[in-house]
């Protein structure tokens, strides 16, 4: 997300299709990368990589590091190659079904996006709602659409067209980030001094793993549909698979094949499914779908079904780039493993201030505002302390895209209905999803889910 938010403004200056390729590859591209610090230093480049690090390390240690990268990097091909097969078959069909959606449809598969963003994060609920809020009140910021009337500007006229998403989100996953690791002393890596050698695994090791990359492949493509699922999800749900359903769970932690096999495939297939909720509706499933989204708006594409009709070779030039994208995930990776690492021993103290430059040269150049890169760096520090508080930023930056396409939505509603509210109730689609969003609050709030949720993460 950090690299994706910084990268927002170069997006601008390129034609729609680089500049989302560009952003998916990243996205992609990442879940692979992180599973390479994640099984050398004990240090996941991604949090989908965590529960790598628990078997990925283990094995690094005992002299398997070849064979960890390299069943990662065959399983995240095998993934990602699924995912995208899942993107051009059910990718089309399903825009055609949300092309018969209303505004009373989209309103309500909106909020239901948002109440499941909610249900699939962890910590706690309240602060996850809180967040929610606060994200939908700041898109409320700006010029009314219908009325022309400014709204929560405070008489500061920068304010009138908005909060900048570019400002928003560089501050929220750059700025931050940079405090937080500064904060954290990532300086303190153990880098793995000895060379990686023996990438290609032995057939027996390959066999063994093999059932673990289908299983996670699967589970990671039906979980990164779900709106808040994604690859983090994925992979954390496919480490407990494994280790249930395993003939020997001790293995794990121990340096098991399979703890590094289901994960990383799993991640890698949420990852690209997720890419399906944001083409074909134009609802972002996660926080980096949701700056994805606010790429498709700085180009001028208004995010939706119609976006496969209208600019098909956009939908189809990142499906193609799918395929290669996963293709130079073997092929510039596990040659050039040494050189990623040796990337790890650059003090922080030099890298931090160059990441934070890069920062403000991006939101100035995007509109030449200097009040944007004081916004960045405000939503920065409040970022920071959202963490330290226990707040995820996430389900904010999704509250913040989707209010006002919630707003305009709720508009043309009851616009339509005449003023009548019980529009998003006597359309069956409608209701049907708000039930159902309705029935995630009554299950999430139930103490004994509740439990349960809150201790889902948490390493056995």
């Amino acid at each position: 997300m950090t690299t994706i938010a910084i990268l927002l403004p170069i997006t601008f200056q390129l034609e729609p299709t680089s500049a989302l390729i560009m952003l998916a590859g990243i996205y992609y591209g990442s879940q692979y990368g992180g599973s390479t610090t994640a099984i050398l230093v004990n240090l996941p480049g991604e949090a989908s990589s965590i529960v790598t690090t628990l078997d990925g390390y283990q094995m690094a240690r005992r002299g398997r590091a070849g064979e960890a990268l390299a069943i990662a990097a065959i399983g995240s091909f095998i993934a990602g190659c699924f995912g995208t097969l899942l993107i051009a078959g059910f990718g089309p069909p399903l825009a055609q079904m949300a092309q018969k959606f209303g505004p009373a449809e989209y309103f309500s598969l909106m909020a239901l996006g948002l109440v499941a963003a909610v249900v699939m994060a962890h910590g706690s609920v309240l602060k996850s709602f809180a967040m929610i809020f606060f994200g939908l009140a700041l898109g409320l910021i700006g010029t009314d659409v219908d009325t022309g009337a400014y709204r929560y500007t405070f008489g500061i006229p920068e304010l009138t067209e908005g909060i900048s998403f570019v400002a928003l989100a560089m501050g929220l996953f750059g700025i931050a980030e940079i405090l937080r690791n500064l904060s954290a002393g990532v300086e303190d890596r153990s880098v793995l001094e000895t060379r990686v050698t023996g990438l290609w695994p032995k057939w027996s090791v390959i066999r063994q793993a093999m059932p673990a990359v289908l299983r996670g492949t699967g589970l990671g493509s039906v979980l990164g549909l779900l709106p808040g699922g994604g690859a983090v999800l994925a992979s954390f749900a496919s480490y407990t698979l494994e280790k249930k359903i395993a003939k020997d769970p001790s293995r794990f932690g121990q340096g098991a094949i399979e703890g590094v096999a289901g994960p990383e495939s799993a991640n890698n297939a949420g990852a690209q499914t997720s890419f399906i909720p944001m083409l074909t509706l134009g609802i972002p499933s996660n926080a980096v779908m949701a700056l994805m989204v606010g790429a498709m708006i700085i180009q001028g594409i208004e995010p939706g079904p119609e976006v496969m009709t209208k600019r098909p070779d956009l939908f189809w030039g990142m499906v193609v780039s799918m395929w290669a994208g996963n293709l130079m995930l073997l092929i510039i990776n596990l040659p050039m493993i040494g050189m990623w690492v040796s990337l790890l021993k650059v003090p922080y103290r030099l890298m931090a201030p160059a990441i934070l430059l890069f920062c403000c040269i991006g939101v100035y150049t995007l509109n030449g505002s200097t009040f944007e890169v004081f916004m960045a760096a405000f939503f920065g520090l409040m970022g920071y302390a959202l963490m330290k508080l226990g707040f995820e930023p996430t389900p904010l930056l999704l509250g913040f895209v989707l209010g006002p396409l919630m707003e305009e939505n709720l508009r043309r509603a009851m616009r339509f209905a005449q003023g009548d509210a019980t529009v998003f109730l006597t359309r069956p689609l409608s209701a049907t999803l708000l039930a159902i969003a309705v029935l995630l609050l009554v299950v999430v709030v139930l103490p004994a889910v509740r439990k349960k949720r809150e201790t889902v993460f948490v390493e056995d």
